[in-house]
């Protein structure tokens, strides 16, 4: 796209305001053409978070949160970056790239990039003076006591002392993992247990929880850990690079017990991976323990080399499964005692708990929301949290974890098909036989593939009781129990439903 006097004012109608507008867009283009030739990992990884902030003197300034994304994008994509802003606008001939600040935008709004006001054609590319960059170490705090060219990064992420075995809680989706992580971590004899021990899950589930806990734990026995995230270990290593301490900091991290790494899928570049790879053998080979998570198997690690897949594969891989409705009452019946401890007024009905393990069945992280904004509705206005206002106050966790909305007239129009009813029959107060089971059915339905409340359900089947619709749906799991045929019937009605 050519930019001229046009674009710099306007048009003479819309100010700077419209050559905004078209530079936002303009970089809108550039990021998806990014993500269809990189692809949708490598962008992910290096460019969701880069952000255009002004176009100036022939000069695209963009941002980002970390100085590891600055100098990873500044070594390795700094020309593709240029050559596809330069296909949008033409005058741009040179790319900067800065650190955000803490204060700072993470996001520009569209349309809101710097306009330097001038004259003339190219104006806003041209006349106005150098920016100044934004300081490195106002965006990484602990950047700024470090004297050594970096050595500080090899002490590791600080640990979370929240984050301990005894705050886990335990439930059939995690017992396995939970046992080999105590197991690890309490280990006193010769060599390493399950080595490596690799834990992959999807977000929220556990896994980070557990890789503190055996940092703790092993901690407290004296052993020398080292827990790092992906970004931190890449960091590191091409900090030590540059200054020319790579082999301090690979001693650094054979001289010791234990390597945590969290978030492995994130590692990227040739020269990283293979010294990843040098490490997790060396430490290996030497009987120093290796725990590694990831939010996939390391079969399906495919950014990485295929023999350091192998390796990870070699040692004992453990899935973290979902939260069962189980584990998840249990999990939030542990965070709203915690809360009690400082909030003794604060007061969940068990009701309202049931319902909001229940209803939120994406992760661990959104039942902890959950309960703080239940804890909020309860100090701001002093009222008692009832079913209403936890519906109220989770509705958005609910709306957008949700796979499929499913509504309770579908499912009353699809029980009703199928058992040769109308919808009217189930909604009405007919007690026949005929009625009264496909009602029962889609009552249970609607409280299994829904996250409406008993009462909201109730209201649905011709403003019934909330007890009404409990009793169904005690009925219906009975039966399902004890019937195999009336089992797969509702099976199936379930599928059809999920489609």
């Amino acid at each position: 796209m050519q930019v001229d006097g046009s674009l710099a004012d306007g048009g003479g109608n819309g100010g700077n305001g419209s050559g905004a507008a078209e530079i936002a867009a303009a970089w809108a283009r550039v990021k998806r053409r990014l993500r269809a030739e990189l692809g949708e990992d490598v962008f992910a990884s290096w460019f969701a978070r880069l952000e255009l902030e002004d176009v100036t003197a022939g000069t695209a300034r963009l941002t980002v949160p970390t100085r590891f994304l600055k100098s990873w994008i500044e070594s390795h994509y700094l020309d593709r970056v240029l050559n596809t802003f330069r296909s949008e606008i033409e005058a741009v001939s040179r790319i900067e790239v800065g650190v955000r600040g803490p204060a700072a935008p993470a996001r520009p709004v569209a349309g809101a990039v710097k306009v330097h006001p001038a004259s003339g054609p190219l104006a806003r590319l041209h006349a106005a003076g150098p920016q100044t960059p934004a300081p490195a170490a106002v965006a990484e705090p602990e950047a700024a006591s470090r004297g050594d060219g970096g050595a500080a990064e090899l002490n590791g992420a600080p640990l979370d002392l929240r984050l301990t075995f005894a705050s886990f809680v335990v439930g059939r989706s995690n017992a396995l993992a939970h046992a080999a992580a105590e197991r690890v971590a309490r280990h006193d004899g010769e060599g390493a247990l399950y080595n490596p021990l690799y834990f992959h899950a999807g977000v929220g589930l556990g896994k980070t929880h557990l890789l503190h806990g055996i940092g703790h734990a092993a901690r407290e026995s004296g052993r020398r850990v080292i827990y790092l995230t992906a970004d931190r270990f890449m960091y590191g290593f091409v900090n030590a690079l540059k200054t020319q301490n790579a082999l301090a900091f690979k001693e650094r991290l054979r001289a010791i017990d234990l390597l945590i790494l969290d978030d492995v899928q994130f590692i990227q570049g040739k020269s990283i991976q293979a010294e990843f790879g040098h490490t997790i053998n060396a430490l290996i080979d030497a009987g120093r323990q290796v725990v590694v998570a990831s939010d996939r198997p390391p079969t399906e690690l495919e950014a990485l080399d295929e023999r350091v897949r192998s390796r990870l594969a070699g040692g004992l891989v453990v899935e973290i499964g979902n939260l069962d409705e189980q584990l998840r009452a249990s999990i939030l019946s542990a965070r709203i005692a915690a809360v009690r401890a400082s909030h003794p007024n604060f007061e969940v009905s068990p009701t309202v708990a049931a319902y909001v393990a229940k209803a939120i069945t994406a992760n661990g992280r959104d039942l902890e929301g959950a309960v703080n904004r239940l804890l909020a509705h309860a100090t701001l206005t002093g009222a008692t949290v009832t079913m209403e206002t936890a519906e109220t106050a989770i509705r958005d966790l609910v709306k957008n974890r949700e796979p499929k909305r499913i509504k309770i007239e579908d499912i009353q129009k699809l029980v009703a098909s199928r058992y040769n009813v109308s919808r009217s029959d189930i909604l009405s107060e007919r007690r026949t036989a005929a009625v009264v089971k496909p009602r029962q059915i889609a009552m249970y339905l609607s409280k299994v593939l829904t996250l409406r409340s008993l009462p909201e359900i109730g209201r649905r089947f011709g403003g019934r009781d909330h007890t009404t619709v409990l009793h169904a749906v005690r009925k219906i799991e009975k039966q399902i129990g004890e019937d195999a045929v009336l089992g797969d019937e509702v099976e199936l009605l379930k599928r059809m439903l999920q489609d």
